[in-house]
């Protein structure tokens, strides 16, 4: 089975997506929720498979019968963003140690951490999703 690489990204009030090399052709789409993108993706690509074998292009054939899966990898401002509907800045923050003006920094996109940043973002998450798992 192939795995397709899927770049989710924040841009500005929307979320994007773009697929790895693996798959032919340019293809990019946007949404304004992350579920709505996490909806879309799969529609999208069977889309412009339909597309590309319409038009007579060469479409390998795991991708023609959807021998795949999907590897999401999610730029920090996504991630941070596709968690606000469960935690507050303000949450990720007393879990991660990162100031939250930094994070609110990092959720509009206006800067990038470093990845050791990023690391103690995602185990701050991690944090908070063992304690909601540990309510009884």
């Amino acid at each position: 089975m192939e795995k397709i690489r899927v770049e989710i990204s924040w841009c500005e009030n929307n979320y994007g997506a773009t697929f790895s090399d693996n798959v032919p052709g340019a293809v990019v789409l946007t949404a304004k929720t992350y579920d709505e993108l996490m909806k879309e993706i799969p529609e999208t690509l069977k889309f412009h498979i339909e597309g590309m074998v319409a038009d007579g292009d060469a479409v390998p054939e795991w991708l023609r019968n959807g021998d795949y899966e999907f590897e999401y990898h999610l730029d920090t401002a996504a991630l941070i963003r596709s968690c606000e509907r469960y935690a507050s800045l303000a949450a990720i923050s007393r879990a991660s140690g990162v100031n939250e003006r930094q994070l609110s920094h990092y959720a509009n996109g206006l800067k990038k951490p470093r990845e050791k940043q990023r690391e103690r973002i995602i185990s701050g998450l991690h944090k908070i999703g063992r304690a909601l798992l540990d309510v009884k």
